[in-house]
């Protein structure tokens, strides 16, 4: 049956996403923690919008560009949307034109959008200049970023809204989506202006964030990425780290929300409607924002989904993989028994898995021994990265609940490490006796692991 595992182990190699270290093996290890999130993005259209201060700091739009530029270098599909809203600001000023906005959207009269055309070309030149570097001794060595720019959005106007004309200040109206897929399948990036033409040829300016979302629903995008100047989402002073749909929703019509964070909130609420999976919301100033938010677990910033991205559900075959990779952790340095491939593959039924954004992160087993109305819990793991927030205590409860319901009494488990985890959780010693008589025949008593049990 089952091999003699332990729960929740310790000492283990450290987390995927940590920074290499100079010895060369952990920096090995870092490498390949990071391929599950490797093989997770690759192929996926990504739409990115970031504001204007990024571009307006030469070092932040550097070490932006470095990493978007290591993004599309691992088959990541890009479309950028930079904003520009410091550069018209500060032509506004020099030419002395009074700003008017109302409910937080800027009024453009013909004045204004001469500064817009004007503010949203220097910050295109400058983020194409800053793709187009391949300094030697920087990510971007050996890097050919081609970035493709077009008339993608056809805009029109808000209009009138309470008495207020908006007058040059638009909303999308279409997105073409078919050439924008076009340029991302021959390799290149897309930059977008957040402004655009009417079907007459007038120009409207647009917000960053509007036009990011309506790009990122026409082509159904996997994933919102809306970089700004705040953290994420707060709440009493800390950062959301995932919120869901619904909850966002039923927040938002209750004003719980600042300003800020309803507007970025309602671009999530109708980018995964439309069918994006994710959205996330970013602090633009940490530099290697994006790479920590997407290449490791816990991220740096909000992520919105349709639903709760913590998942606890039954193995299926499709998951042998990220099983495999997950026990391998634990049975490199002992605390596991190996479980070939076509072992698992015979026994994937017994398994309930832990998943976050498509990576499995914590499993636990349960074979049954009916006649002794005993259950055996094994395989009882969580990453590194993910332990000391309550999963070994779900996945328990989950092995309990299975249990109950195949009408056994008892479960059971074996390992060498980890007593103390057991022993809080209701479990009491037990010798080799005490188990079913299929187990004891299947003792390992060279390995001589503990035994702990617990009434259901």
């Amino acid at each position: 049956m089952s091999q003699e595992e332990s729960d929740n182990p310790c000492g283990a190699a450290p987390a995927g996403g940590a920074l290499p270290s100079a010895e060369p093996a952990q920096w090995v290890h870092w490498f390949r923690s990071v391929a599950p999130y490797l093989h997770l993005h690759h192929g996926r259209t990504f739409v990115i919008s970031f504001s204007g201060e990024v571009v307006a700091d030469p070092r932040r739009l550097n070490r932006l560009v470095m990493d978007l530029s290591l993004m599309a270098a691992v088959g990541i599909r890009l479309v950028v949307v930079p904003g520009a809203k410091p550069q018209i600001e500060e032509l506004m000023a020099l030419r002395h034109i009074e700003g008017r906005s109302y409910k937080g959207l800027r009024i453009t009269d013909t004045d204004v959008m001469a500064c817009v055309k004007e503010a949203c070309g220097h910050v295109r030149f400058e983020v194409e200049a800053a793709f187009s570097q391949g300094l030697p001794n920087t990510p971007m060595q050996h890097s050919h970023m081609r970035v493709v720019s077009g008339n993608f959005v056809t805009a029109k106007p808000i209009g009138v809204v309470d008495g207020v004309d908006y007058r040059l200040t638009g909303v999308v109206r279409k997105v073409d989506a078919e050439a924008i897929n076009e340029q991302l399948a021959r390799g290149n990036i897309v930059l977008v202006s957040p402004f655009g033409f009417s079907p007459t040829g007038e120009a409207f300016n647009m917000t960053t964030k509007e036009v990011a979302t309506a790009i990122a629903c026409a082509l159904k995008a996997d994933k919102l990425i809306i970089s700004g100047p705040r953290d994420g989402v707060t709440h009493q002073g800390r950062v959301e780290r995932e919120l869901a749909r619904e909850d966002v929703e039923r927040r938002l019509a209750q004003n719980l929300f600042s300003e800020e964070d309803a507007f970025d909130l309602a671009c999530a609420v109708r980018a995964l409607k439309a069918g994006v999976e994710r959205v996330h919301i970013l602090p633009c100033r940490m530099d290697g924002a994006m790479l920590l938010e997407l290449f490791t677990h816990e991220g740096v910033g909000t992520m919105v989904a349709e639903d709760d991205m913590h998942a606890m559900r039954e193995a299926t075959i499709e998951d042998v993989g990220g099983l495999l990779k997950l026990l391998e952790i634990y049975e490199a340095d002992g605390t596991l028994v190996k479980r070939p491939r076509e072992k698992l593959e015979r026994e994937i039924q017994h398994f309930t898995v832990l998943e976050h954004d498509g990576i499995i992160y914590g499993s636990a087993a349960l074979y049954p021994y009916p006649e002794a109305k005993m259950g055996e819990m094994a395989a009882v793991t969580v990453h590194p990265s993910h332990q000391g927030s309550g999963d070994g205590d779900r996945l328990l409860r989950r092995i309990e609940q299975r249990a109950r319901a195949m009408g056994l009494k008892r479960i059971f488990v074996l390992t060498t490490r980890t007593a103390h985890w057991f022993l809080k959780r209701g479990f009491t010693a037990a010798d080799v006796s005490s188990l079913p008589m299929e187990k004891q025949k299947l003792y390992n008593w060279n390995r001589r692991s503990l035994i702990f049990i617990k009434d259901l």
